[in-house]
């Protein structure tokens, strides 16, 4: 069997940030089901301030005929929010501008991300609509998505927790407030935009939610709340608790998860394409 195709540190944004890069890695020709590969695009965590895209691992399901792209964005000591959204748009854009250079299925593009990668993978699937997140090149070019899989993302800045908003949280020594540039309550139009929840209608795309029982980061109520609003707007959505889980870790690697994740992949990234919006 011939290994995969592998491509580093391509730059989506022409002269841009060391960080506005991806690597992407493409099943072998030899095979393809079809001359294109349906594409997942794994986004990394790290609180918005830390983390690599040269850390993927989605890079797996290469091996099951989709082509991964891990993307990079501006952490948030290079910019604030919104650019690490609009970076991730504008990857999506790049890949459907260059999908016939790399054999890429560019009307089968899933994303999946953890914690702040969570965060922005769930903000393409629900924001679509709001194009002013859309800026720079290729703006000929769709960023929407056909699924999401977040994994303990946060998706509500202005109710964080079970009472909301704790003290602690409206501080300047947050990574929120760091991609902010200030606590929650002197940013609130700004924590409301940067919010997931707050952009979910009935366009937007399936979800899977995965959130660690006992997660000390983010609270399990942030993926609580998103698969609430998902439903309420009659959009498919699964939220699945790990038993005693944390912020990641091993037992997300548990092979029904694995499996779960790639059933969900393939019944959205395998069926007859639809339009992107």
């Amino acid at each position: 069997m011939l290994p995969p195709r592998e491509y580093h540190d391509l730059a989506y944004v022409p002269g841009g940030d060391a960080n506005q890069r991806l690597d992407q890695i493409a099943p072998a020709l030899s095979q393809y089901a079809t001359p294109l590969a349906p594409v997942i695009v794994w986004i990394h965590g790290g609180g918005w301030e830390q983390g690599s895209y040269h850390q993927n691992p989605a890079r797996a399901m290469a091996a099951h005929g989709y082509a991964v792209a891990s993307i990079g964005y501006r952490l948030s000591s290079q910019a604030k929010f919104p650019a690490q959204i609009e970076d991730c748009r504008a990857a999506i854009r790049w890949l459907r501008a260059h999908s016939s250079e790399y054999h890429l299925d560019a009307s089968r593009i899933g994303v999946w991300g953890a914690s702040a990668g969570g965060h922005l993978a769930a903000l393409l699937g629900t924001a679509s609509a709001h194009k002013a997140f859309d800026v720079g090149d290729n703006l000929d070019q769709s960023s929407a998505v056909l699924c999401v899989i977040d994994s303990f993302g946060p998706t509500d800045f202005l109710q964080w927790g079970d009472p909301p908003v704790p003290a602690a949280y409206n501080t300047p020594n947050t990574a929120l407030a760091r991609l902010l540039g200030g606590p929650v309550a002197d940013r609130e139009a700004l924590a409301r935009l940067a919010s997931p929840v707050h952009f979910v209608d009935k366009d937007s795309a399936p979800f899977l939610i995965l959130h660690g029982e006992k997660d000390p980061i983010v609270p399990m109520q942030q993926s609580v709340v998103l698969d609430a609003a998902l439903r309420r707007a009659g959009v498919e959505s699964t939220l699945v608790i790990v038993p005693g889980g944390g912020h990641g870790g091993a037992s997300f690697a548990d092979p029904k998860y694995l499996s779960q994740m790639a059933a969900f992949m393939d019944r959205h990234l395998r069926k007859p394409a639809a339009s992107t919006r």
